[in-house]
């Protein structure tokens, strides 16, 4: 009898391990959530035998976890810091492996009632200092403008105070919301609002066209604009690693970069990585700036 229990206890042990060799999570970026779960749910459909747990909370967050062991891939909507690197060699002692897996525009939102169709670098990076207050000062209504925007640990929130307000603070009058839905949802019910977010999210809201300035044009977020660079505020949205992935991570990683995997990210409304002719293009058009 003692016999059979152990047995029995020792298959039990052993089907634990293999399935949790098999449990591969993702942490981080609200951005890329939507994205992530819908490869989850494929990939698992897919491969029966792996379970692919998928959760946000911002990019700072999924980050944190990685340097920390609590998640097997971060998911982040910015370029990891070198202090975050360094952080990771530090309590890891391993580095860290940058994937880009898909292209993003960042989109401004506003009211669909809103009679506002575009705005420069200038005035986004005036109306989320406050300086202008007013919506009749870029075009629109004899209204004040409320401010929606991302918490701190969004790597949205990041990339859009580097990237427009030139590494300058926000004004305190943003309101932070706790992902980009929250966002789309605030400013689709205020028509004195203005947000940003993923492109992807833009539901129920109009997408301002954006440009750096007047005389460079003005371009909707749209994959041609975003692959080719001309949209100005596009990115890359990147998986974390803490080394090179192995194993069901790898198959996994080298799923989503297939033809496959970037198809999904096309379907779910983000963009694919472009082809090595359209990055090709896309530098072109940076040095010419």
């Amino acid at each position: 009898m003692k016999k059979v229990i152990i047995i029995a206890v020792g298959l039990f042990l052993l089907s634990s391990l293999v399935f949790a060799g098999k449990n591969i999570t993702l942490k981080g970026s609200d951005t890329l959530l939507i994205l992530g779960q819908k490869w989850a749910e494929i990939y698992m459909k897919k491969n029966p035998g792996t379970v692919v747990q998928v959760t946000g909370g911002g990019s700072g967050v999924g980050i944190s976890a990685l340097i920390n062991g609590g998640t097997d891939i971060a998911q982040a909507s910015r370029p990891m810091k070198e202090k975050e690197k360094d952080k990771m060699l530090e309590k890891r002692g391993i580095g860290v492996n940058e994937i880009p897996v898909a292209l993003d525009g960042i989109a401004v939102y506003v009211n669909d009632k809103n009679p506002v169709e575009r705005l420069t670098f200038a005035q986004l990076k005036d109306i989320f200092q406050a300086t202008i207050r007013n919506w009749k000062e870029v075009g629109g209504s004899d209204e004040k403008i409320v401010l929606y925007g991302r918490e701190n640990s969004s790597g949205t929130h990041v990339f859009f105070k580097e990237h427009v307000l030139k590494k300058e603070d926000y004004a305190v009058r943003v309101q932070p919301l706790p992902g980009t839905a929250a966002v789309v949802n605030a400013v689709a019910k205020d028509e004195k609002g203005i947000g940003y977010g993923g492109a992807a999210y833009a539901k129920g809201v109009k997408e301002v066209l954006v440009a750096h300035d007047e005389e460079s044009g003005y371009f909707p977020p749209n994959m041609e604009n975003i692959v080719s660079g001309k949209y100005p505020i596009s990115r890359y949205l990147f998986w974390y690693t803490a080394g090179s992935p192995k194993g069901e991570m790898k198959e996994l990683v080298d799923w989503v970069l297939s033809p496959e995997g970037q198809k999904v990210v096309e379907e779910v409304g983000y963009f694919p990585l472009p082809t090595e002719e359209e990055t090709g293009k896309k530098e072109e058009r940076k040095e010419k700036k």
